[in-house]
């Protein structure tokens, strides 16, 4: 299954999304609590320079997920997060909103089945 998002990201006046509700940044048809999934991303913005790649990394290592992020030629970011539904979309809102030097205007967001490829999330080049 691959489903295909695209998100445009609100520039907020405030750093913290604090107080702000939270939206669902996608929903599966058979989501299900521990559901396993893969999603690739594309970060778009000031989001080289800026330690972008190494706040990812540890992100989502604190929600132990797998996967990689690398730097693109265009200038943006791209990012593969495997791991639980609910830790890799945490993982993907914070890196849109909450990367403390980076400002994300553009992500998309494609989504799949988990391989479980990976036994840790790395920067790569």
């Amino acid at each position: 299954m691959s489903i295909n998002i695209f998100v445009l990201t609100p520039r907020l006046a405030s750093p913290s999304s604090e107080g702000l509700p939270k939206a669902d940044l996608f929903t599966l048809d058979h989501d299900a609590p521990g559901m396993r999934i893969r999603a690739h991303v594309v970060f778009e913005g000031l989001v080289q320079g800026v330690f972008f790649r190494a706040n990812t990394r540890e992100c989502a290592l604190r929600h132990g997920l797998t996967g990689w992020v690398r730097n693109m030629a265009d200038g943006s970011v791209e990012a593969v997060f495997e791991g639980e539904q609910g830790s890799v979309e945490a993982a993907i809102g914070w890196c849109a909103t909450e990367q403390p030097y980076a400002r994300v205007e553009r992500k998309k967001v494609d989504v799949a089945d988990s391989k479980d490829e990976w036994d840790t999330f790395s920067i790569v080049p």
